[in-house]
């Protein structure tokens, strides 16, 4: 075990977490892969093995931290705008028993992937499309116990792009930090509609994170109309503020 399997392991068992010999070793062969592939996709700016191991690994990882302990077999997850793998790649490799949907609109980064989740043999679904097109998809409508998004939009058009994939009763849960309260107070009416409760914020109390990182969690109690999510870019361009 390295130095920065170490880290991954000590840092994990703070949220409860633990990782084996096996699942440390998919995480070093993803992080091998993703500085590989990297130099011929852009994948991510961030390719230090300790910043890996932290930006990228355990904080896909503290999203457990609104998951029922332990998540129980075909416990089904999708995560929106996946881009290479974060969080829902990390969360598979940590509770294997997930149902694990990988929603990626960028070619390149679905063939990776592909490839990643091929080489750590985990069996995921990796879907080929924006947000805005699969969740009017009968198979993918209404069909989730969570949706998890980090980085892929404000909370108004997140509410928006993964509300609809949710059954009655599924979480959203939005990695963020910094500064939200506008973000969120803009968001209120966007749940309304679409059939979100009022959010929840968990404030992420670990010393690896220092920046004020939380997760912004939303029930849904009450179905999405049928017209949402509107077409291809109007969330993000005109959200429902």
């Amino acid at each position: 075990m390295n130095t920065h399997q170490k880290q991954l392991l000590n840092s994990a068992l703070r949220l409860n977490i633990e990782l084996d010999s096996v699942q440390l070793g998919r995480f070093q062969c993803y992080l091998d892969e993703l500085v590989d592939w990297n130099g011929r996709v852009n994948l991510t700016a961030i390719t230090d093995c300790h910043e890996v191991q932290i930006k990228h690994f355990l904080d896909s990882l503290t999203v457990a931290a609104a998951l029922p302990a332990p998540p129980a077999d075909g416990y089904r997850i999708i995560d929106v705008g996946s881009g290479a793998g974060f969080p829902g790649l990390p969360l598979k490799i940590a509770f294997p028993q997930i149902e694990m949907t990988l929603l990626e609109a960028t070619g390149k980064k679905c063939a990776f992937l592909r490839h990643i989740s091929t080489m750590l043999g985990l069996n995921v679904n990796i879907i080929n499309m924006r947000a805005e097109e699969a969740a009017h998809l009968p198979e993918y409508r209404g069909q989730f116990d969570t949706a998890t998004a980090r980085g892929l939009a404000s909370m108004a058009a997140l509410a928006e792009l993964t509300l609809p994939f949710l059954r009655m009763g599924g979480l959203l849960v939005a990695q963020k930090k910094g500064a939200l309260a506008d973000e969120l107070k803009g968001s209120e009416r966007a749940l309304k509609i679409l059939g979100g409760a009022p959010y929840e914020v968990h404030p992420l109390a670990l010393p690896e994170f220092p920046d004020g990182r939380c997760l912004v969690i939303v029930k849904k109690i009450a179905p999405t109309p049928e017209n949402f999510p509107r077409r291809s870019g109007l969330p993000s361009k005109k959200p429902l503020t």
